[in-house]
């Protein structure tokens, strides 16, 4: 029961749920709940979402939250909203959806992908190159040419988080943060991209796109009466500009120094690397200029599907462990674990590529499958975890390889993420990387971080790399065990020849599945 204030708030619209939590300002969560929303997958490689499940999820979480608390609306003094990115929504101008939401992993822009990336454009170049079908830009080309009349009919075409905080505030934005990693824009280039939207014909974009591009943390308006009266919270409280999950998790690790990396471990994995000056040549996304905190420069790498496909792993082949677990009061990701680490570094010949949903970095190719190979009778439910665990881990290592090109070194990696719950997999990214990973005493460091962004917004801090330091505490270092790097540095070379051998065969398998 809580017996002060003031609070922040901060509202953390993942891929599969929502959460909401509310922290002091020493970074002391008060409370948190979770509410769940479904995923459609309506072809392979695509994906999306209802985004008023998404509101949904506000309007049972907050509440919740205060009630769990003990705290009154009036003690709340600032909000915050991150989201997945790019997830896209098409709605008119009161934000009522005209189509579902395009969700941030769908592949199906590749081909608009790769004519943006022929433009040539010197934008690009802080994309680090070659388009992402994830991005902004390709999406709105897809729906343009494939459904006309939703794109004719849509008033704006926005960020999920862009929506939520519309749905808060009464004022359509977009975050910075996301127009810069996600839609091209690049303040050294003037900002918003109009003449790549000129070249590619799709200059309308820039009229349904939100009018004002706002850095995190700074205010992007108050709760409405409406919102309010909906959610729980007083009218007027300040709302802090928000932006994506990944880098309100920076904030939430306290990675506002140059040199540190963040790792957030859910259904996806992201890699955010803080650099003092900008590092060109990389085949991760970026760099990417202010996009957190003014003055610096962030490289994004990202494995599309890790946690997700753990999950996988659990709901369709480890029905055994499901039943031991409800057996023993655990946790059937305990018992994976548990049979994962009888299994020695290397799972016994097994190599797996993680690539459910294409490769974000740094091959950046959304044909990519996933993949396992050097099976035997001799394997079971535990070496499969255990291969998991290490294919995961080694794209991690390759994203860190790919960095190193350009001269940036990881001081160290602070982790975060529903990932985090497994010793073990933390400890094989440890070793498989040869860096160390440090954790945080809050494990949900995207709400923190988002929460970070409502506190300054509210001017309860002068700035976001104050704010972070001030409610972040590193409480636990986990050292790679050098004994087992030549077994990861053997294994990571034949995680890195097993696509360019299947490549060819990969790419063919997924054209067949489009053409039928």
């Amino acid at each position: 029961m809580s017996t002060g204030g003031p609070y922040v708030l901060g509202i953390d619209c993942g891929t599969q749920s929502l959460r909401a939590a509310l922290f002091d300002l020493r970074g002391n969560m008060l409370a948190s709940d979770t509410h769940p929303y479904p995923i459609e997958y309506p072809e392979v490689s695509w994906a999306e979402q209802n985004p008023e499940h998404w509101w949904q999820a506000v309007r049972v979480t907050v509440p919740d939250v205060l009630r769990l608390a003990g705290v009154q609306p009036r003690d709340v003094v600032g909000v915050s909203v991150d989201g997945t990115a790019c997830t896209v929504v098409a709605c008119d101008r009161e934000s009522i959806p005209l189509r579902p939401a395009i969700l941030w992993m769908d592949q199906r822009a590749h081909e608009e992908a790769e004519e943006v990336t022929a433009t040539g454009d010197p934008v690009l170049k802080y994309a680090g190159g070659p388009e992402s079908p994830e991005w902004m830009i390709p999406k709105a080309m897809w729906l343009k040419r494939h459904e006309p009349e939703a794109y004719e009919q849509a008033e704006v075409i926005c960020e999920g988080t862009d929506w939520l905080m519309y749905r808060l505030t009464g004022r359509w934005t977009a975050s910075l943060n996301a127009a810069t990693c996600k839609w091209n824009y690049a303040s050294p280039e003037g900002g918003w991209p109009e003449r790549l939207l000129a070249t590619l014909d799709m200059s309308e974009l820039r009229e349904k796109w939100p009018g004002d591009a706002l850095p995190m943390g700074d205010t992007q308006g108050e709760i409405t009466l409406r919102a309010a009266e909906e959610i729980g919270l007083a009218p007027g409280t300040p709302v802090g500009q928000g932006g994506i999950d990944a880098y309100a998790a920076m904030l939430g690790l306290a990675v506002v120094r140059p040199g540190r990396m963040a790792l957030v471990m859910g259904s996806s994995t992201c890699h955010m690397a803080l650099c003092a000056q900008a590092r060109f040549g990389s085949k991760v996304w970026g760099p990417f200029p202010d996009a957190i905190i003014e003055g610096t420069w962030v490289l994004e790498g990202g494995q599309t599907a890790t946690g997700s496909i753990v999950k996988w792993f659990a709901d369709n082949f480890a029905c055994r462990e499901q039943l031991d677990a409800q057996k023993r009061g655990c946790s059937q990701f305990d018992v994976l674990d548990e049979l994962a680490a009888q299994v020695p570094p290397g799972a016994e010949g097994l190599v797996l590529l993680d690539y459910w949903q294409g490769n974000r970095t740094p091959l950046r190719d959304p044909l990519a499958r996933g993949a396992i190979w050097g099976l035997s009778l001799r394997h079971g439910v535990g070496h499969m975890m255990r291969a998991i665990y290490e294919g995961t881990a080694l794209g991690t290592r390759h994203i860190l390889e790919d960095l190193a090109s350009t001269g940036y070194s990881a001081d160290g990696i602070y982790a975060c993420g529903g990932g985090t719950r497994s010793d073990l997999w933390l400890q094989i990214h440890a070793d498989a990387c040869q860096v160390p990973l440090y954790l945080t005493e809050q494990p949900e460091a995207t709400a923190l971080g988002t929460a970070v962004c409502g506190a300054v917004g509210a001017g309860l801090f002068d700035s976001m790399a104050e704010a972070s330091e001030q409610m972040v505490r590193v409480t636990r270092e986990i050292e790679p065990n050098e004994l087992w790097a030549p077994t990861y540095d053997a294994l990571f070379e034949r995680y890195v020849a097993t696509y360019s051998r299947l490549k060819d065969l990969m790419h063919e398998a997924a054209e067949d599945v489009e053409e039928q």
